[in-house]
């Protein structure tokens, strides 16, 4: 199985955390969702007739486009690959495009369920977000999403920012239970180089974030999750049983995907490209019918440490087994990396398995760069 993500590149604001690739003009809207089809119908041979297991569209903000403009993206999926009759097909939407209209219009799509950004509940923190939507109308446009039938949804909250107190972020998450969401992403805010918050805090004119407030409140988050009957499944999403995102999951266990639209990312096993992230350079490769990327051939070494990355992040854990049929051996190699963190219990051994304890959950990314190999 196989999944494809198509990167919607416009969004009505720029938020001021955010770093990935969009344009708030626009102009060429129509050019470039034409473009996306061509870059579909171009690389109809890249998934080696795999079945598509997932599509999923993000962004930028997917849910500004027309219900008629998603249906015409995917009947060319559809028309260029052999897609599951039970595909997750999942689009990224803000709670201000979500009005009863547009959410009964897309009932008529093959859209089956939504990633909703809604981040905080609280209008002053999504005003320092520079959100476009406000908490109130973030809460409606997930009841009357489901009042129309979509009940796969999955929500997004943000924690580790300076406005939001422990008292907030305990409402932020009543709240999400009390909408009987069966799936969270929950993201602590990095300040990532080159946007709005980067630049305020280099001003001086926001502080900086804080570890230990990040670290209490993601603490807090998996205490309350696992009250909740959620599965912490990859450190930052949680779900009801049955629920787990498809086609994330498939990212973090190395299956194969293709990434369409401007600074897509692709995936075949064997090699790893992306695609230029200008809407401009874009249009003018699509129009000679090339597609302007950049490929990366991956050394054994490459996917092994991709492997014990996305593997540590997972509730499954690094099987040892699994990283010795990338390279003989490197078994052997990680365990010795790992044992300060075993001894330590940050990391528990089952079997042929490495797992990150709640303590290790902390230092999850930390942990998987020891246990990298190199040549």
């Amino acid at each position: 199985m196989a999944g494809i993500y198509i990167h919607i590149p416009f969004c009505k604001q720029a938020c001021h955390y955010c770093d990935f690739h969009f344009s708030t003009s626009f102009g060429h809207k129509k050019e470039l969702l034409q473009a996306l089809r061509q870059e579909i119908y171009l690389q109809k041979g890249y998934l080696e007739n795999e079945t598509v297991e997932t599509v999923y569209f993000g962004g930028g903000t997917p849910s500004v486009l027309e219900t008629s403009e998603i249906n015409a993206l995917l009947e060319t999926v559809f028309t260029n690959f052999s897609v599951k009759a039970d595909a997750e097909i999942t689009l990224e939407a803000n709670p201000d495009d979500l009005n009863p209209q547009k959410i009964l219009s897309l009932k008529q799509t093959p859209i089956n369920r939504f990633s909703i950004g809604v981040q905080s509940f609280f209008d002053e923190d999504l005003v320092w977000m520079n959100r476009a939507h406000r908490g109130n109308e973030a809460f409606y446009a997930i009841k009357e999403a489901q009042d129309a039938g979509f009940h796969n949804i999955t929500m997004d909250l943000i924690y580790g920012y300076p406005l939001l107190t422990d008292e907030k972020w305990q409402y932020n998450l009543q709240k999400f239970f009390e909408l009987q969401i069966p799936h969270l992403s929950a993201y602590s805010m990095t300040v990532e180089p080159r946007t709005a918050l980067a630049s305020f805090i280099s001003k001086k004119k926001q502080p900086e974030m804080n570890d230990d407030q990040s670290a209490a409140q993601f603490e807090f988050l998996m205490q309350e999750a696992e009250k909740h009957g959620f599965e912490h499944y990859e450190i930052s999403n949680f779900s009801l049983p049955g629920h787990h995102s498809r086609h994330n999951s498939n990212y973090w266990e190395g299956v194969k995907y293709l990434g369409i639209g401007p600074s897509a990312h692709s995936f075949n096993g064997k090699t790893r490209q992306w695609n230029v992230a200008s809407n401009q350079q874009y249009l003018a490769a699509i129009r000679q019918n090339n597609i302007p990327f950049t490929l990366e051939n991956l050394s054994q070494e490459d996917r092994l440490n991709e492997y014990i990355m996305t593997a540590l992040r997972t509730s499954k854990g690094l099987n040892l087994i699994k990283a010795d049929g990338i390279i003989a051996g490197a078994s052997t190699q990680i365990l010795m990396a790992a044992n300060p963190f075993l001894e330590k219990n940050w990391l528990a051994k089952t079997g042929q398995n490495l797992t990150l304890t709640l303590a290790g959950k902390l230092y999850a990314d930390y942990i998987a760069a020891q246990l990298f190999i190199f040549p």
